[in-house]
């Protein structure tokens, strides 16, 4: 199933067709009446992942050429990643002999047996022999999970044991055995499994979400058992692995306050959904969206109010620009789900990201009215406030947080008063921001951005100027890709007239941040300095092409068709630079993460 979007014709396949197609872009798709027009416009909504385009599109191209079966492949998979499961299987099925999609049809084919409990026929579908380590753990699992379903748990564990793989199969072995006995009763057999995953940290830094899964599932199962201690110790080795994780928060209130708990994965299908969750999650990056998505519809089939599930599609439609649709995506999590926390965080900031600005504000400060001692509530109304520029506000937010934090902050509170000396600097309040990112260092002394905001401060008013370049170079070292670190180095010393030192910096910057407006602007003043005019007027030219602040398009242009005015001659280091500040990184919002 890994391979299944390159068999059929992958984004990445389909995007030098894009161009050739733009021009079905404008079509209505009511309008398109030849093959080729609604084949082209489909694959064009499908490079674009606008699935449910895509869908219709391919529909009207099967009313021309019913027998296609590359239309009917692409179909397929387009109604699968729009969660439009019942459709998609239908094809499947009508597609199982087509040596080009086994893979995909056989899988789908499993997993709509086991939601109707036909758990012997999805046994015979999941023997697979092949070579694809990925797909053998899933086959296994999902394997596994029917067996459970047909009343032989034992039979299912002994199968995951005796799977042999790689070093990374552990933690998914382990959870999955563990929630199967668990699910079958058998205490000894859970509890000696999930211990092993959730003390598997390797694995658990490789797969977050199956770690908390078998973290989450044994606290549960202690806390039933009495063992209430052991539950909150549990909770801390999760806690141990990942900050402020909302449901790990949620689940020590509710294992303290000896509340009832139950079991996420109690029967084969929410079984089967947790297997393509844990392959989903663990696969989970920049440019894997289109087959998580795939193993998280067909999760979601399976188990339709998880909320793990529904948060991290989520994720993927913020990633992808969908904002709409996570929108909906995070107001369907169920209200009772301690994963509920994490999508009204979420729904505040996608609110603001399709510019419903006003009701993101309310809709988080409602957040904090009903939980003031939850620092991301503020640290995610702070995200809103900065993209608005809305720094005042921004400072008496995190003065509140501030007060909610108390006398005894911890490390992971290192954001809050980080973000508090921000909302102070842009104020040109100094004397307040100062000690905020004094304080940031003091709870988290290698933390490049802090290194990098207040040292680069210092250089930039000509104080601190050893110490201030001292910590940009440490941020450096800390962040050696990141190219807007690197570009304060690079325009700190074209601040202290180390022109030669300033370009070498900031051409690197350049190449780490390609297309970045102020760090080509940067280059062009520091090839100036250093009697390179022709390529400084290209840097500017350059800059300008990339769409810089509006403030900063006059004075680009200035330098453009006059140059930089000649240096002075005994000032200050500092006192030759331009007053706009280097692109610094934005505040960083501490709200949950997009796998969760």
């Amino acid at each position: 199933m890994l391979a299944l979007l390159c068999v059929t014709g992958s984004h990445q396949a389909f995007a030098e067709d894009k161009a050739a197609v733009e021009d079905a872009r404008p079509f209505d798709v009511r309008s398109v009446n030849t093959f080729a027009g609604a084949f082209l416009a489909a694959r064009t909504a499908d490079v674009d992942r606008d699935f449910a385009t895509a869908t219709e599109l391919y529909r009207i191209a099967l009313r021309f050429e019913p027998d296609n079966t590359e239309v009917k492949q692409r179909l397929m998979i387009t109604l699968l990643m729009s969660g439009k499961f019942d459709e998609g299987v239908k094809i499947a099925e009508a597609l199982k002999a087509d040596p080009a999609v086994e893979r995909i049809t056989t899988t789908v084919r499993a997993i709509e047996a086991i939601r109707k409990r036909e758990y012997r026929s999805a046994q015979k579908l999941l023997n697979y022999q092949g070579p694809n380590d990925l797909d053998r753990l899933m086959s296994t699992l999902l394997s596994s999970w029917a067996k459970a379903g047909q009343g032989r748990p034992k039979e299912a564990v002994a199968q995951i044991k005796a799977l042999e793989g790689p070093e990374w199969f552990r933690v998914f072995k382990n959870y999955h055995a563990g929630a199967i006995a668990l699910a079958a009763g058998d205490k000894a057999t859970a509890r000696a499994r999930l211990n092993d995953a959730i003390l598997d940290r390797e694995g658990g830094s490789a797969a977050p979400d199956t770690f908390m899964r078998a973290v989450e599932a044994l606290a549960r199962f202690e806390a039933r058992e009495g063992n209430k201690q052991k539950a909150l110790d549990t909770v801390a080795v999760g806690e141990s692995m990942v900050n402020n994780y909302t449901p790990l928060e949620a689940l020590r209130e509710s294992i303290a306050k000896d509340e009832a708990q139950e079991q996420q994965v109690g029967n084969a299908a929410q079984g089967a959904a947790a297997v393509l969750f844990s392959i989903g999650g663990a696969l989970n990056r920049e440019g894997a969206e289109d087959i998580v998505t795939l193993y998280l519809q067909t999760a979601r089939h399976l188990d339709p109010q998880s909320a793990d599930i529904l948060v991290m599609l989520g994720g993927i439609a913020e990633n992808l620009k969908k904002q709409e649709e996570a929108i909906a995506l995070y107001k369907s999590v169920p209200a009772d789900s301690p994963m509920r926390r994490v999508s009204e965080l979420q729904l505040g900031l996608a609110l603001a990201d399709v510019g419903k600005v006003d009701e993101a504000k309310k809709h988080l400060q409602a957040l904090i009215e009903v939980d003031p001692k939850n620092i991301r509530n503020y640290l995610a109304y702070g995200s809103v406030l900065s993209d608005a520029k809305a720094y005042k506000e921004m400072g008496e937010l995190y003065d509140r947080a501030v007060e909610a934090i108390g006398p005894v902050p911890k490390r992971s509170d290192w954001t809050v008063f980080f973000q508090r000396g921000i909302a102070y600097e842009r104020q040109k309040v100094w004397a307040k921001a100062e000690p905020n990112f004094l304080k940031a260092l003091e709870l988290n002394p290698n933390q490049p951005q802090v290194l990098n905001y207040l040292g680069y401060s210092w250089v930039d008013m000509n104080i601190n100027l050893g110490k201030g370049l001292d910590m940009i170079r440490k941020a450096v070292e800390l962040k050696p890709d990141d190219g807007y670190i690197v570009d304060s180095l690079g325009w700190a010393y074209f601040r202290m007239n180390r022109f030669d030192e300033a370009v070498t910096e900031l051409e690197r910057a350049a190449e780490l941040m390609a297309g970045d407006p102020t760090i080509n602007d940067h280059l062009g003043d520091a090839y100036w300095r250093v009697g390179r005019k022709l390529e400084a007027v290209f840097q500017w030219n350059q800059a300008l092409e990339m769409k810089p602040e509006e403030a900063e398009v006059p004075k680009i242009k200035a330098k453009i068709e006059k140059g930089l005015p000649p240096l002075k001659q005994n000032v200050p280091a500092a006192a030759d630079a331009k007053e706009t500040l280097p692109k610094k990184p934005g505040p960083e919002v501490a709200a949950p993460d997009k796998k969760s």
